[in-house]
């Protein structure tokens, strides 16, 4: 069974990550290749690309300006770097040695700039969101680029796996560069989905869906769960499996 989850807009390069293991991303030449591209906009034509603020635009410029694929330098593992909503969610920094270990072969963050990393990856600061369409020797968007590359990397991660199922816990966003048509057959994609009830009934509230969707990687990771029916037991945040409105491959979550 894998997990994956999406990557955050916002970083945390200081506080002091409690495990000092690493490892290194498999598709650092094909992140370069995107970068290549990326030094070759201004500033201005960051900001447009991405719709981002003149300041955000400038700091992005000068990240990619020195982003080189030397690990040693200005760098930090991937589950400690991002700082969103999942992340918060997730609480890596309370992960045990077993935990990590588990979380290295079982969790997988979806990335615009690395395409799939583990969660002791080392990267450095970046931002590019899967969405952004930039112009590159695949096409006109990120999804064009990574959609081969990151649908046979989980082929190839489910081979040897006996419960072969995927636990989308990333955004729409980022779930949508795995290609159904050639993701193998045998692979259950199954989508947990998180609701509130408000106004007499149950919704999607996007900043609780998020945190739910890091505590709910939290608790596999820490329970070791590595079948369907466990994940099912999930109740972190008051939060029930509702099997009388789950659907298909969407699992629904409620809360009052």
């Amino acid at each position: 069974m894998k997990i994956i989850i999406s990557p955050a807009k916002s970083l945390d390069f200081q506080r002091e990550t409690p495990h000092k293991e690493s490892s290194n991303p498999i598709f650092l030449n094909d992140a370069e290749d995107l970068i290549k591209e990326l030094k070759k906009l201004s500033p201005e034509e960051i900001g447009t690309l991405m719709g981002i603020s003149h300041k955000l635009s400038e700091m992005n410029f000068y990240r990619y300006q020195s982003w080189n694929k030397d690990l040693e330098e200005n760098t930090r593992q991937a589950i400690f770097a991002f700082d969103g909503d999942v992340y918060k969610g997730l609480n890596a920094y309370s992960f045990n040695k077993d935990d990590i270990g588990f979380a290295q072969n079982h969790l997988r963050i979806l990335s615009g700039l690395y395409g799939v990393l583990k969660p002791l990856d080392r990267i450095k600061p970046y931002r590019l969101e899967m969405g952004i369409k930039l112009k590159n020797k695949e096409g006109n968007n990120l999804y064009d680029y990574w959609k081969d590359i990151i649908t046979n990397y989980m082929n190839k991660e489910f081979e040897h796996e006996q419960e072969k199922v995927l636990i989308n816990l990333a955004s729409e966003e980022y779930s949508k560069v795995l290609n159904g048509n050639c993701l193998n057959k045998d692979i259950k994609v199954v989508s947990p989905i998180f609701k509130e009830y408000k106004n007499k009934s149950y919704k999607i509230i996007a900043v609780y869906a998020k945190k739910a969707r890091g505590l709910m990687s939290s608790y596999i990771i820490k329970n070791k769960i590595d079948n369907l029916n466990g994940i099912k037991r999930f109740d972190l945040d008051g939060y029930v499996f509702r099997e009388d409105l789950s659907l298909g491959n969407q699992i629904i979550f409620t809360r009052n």
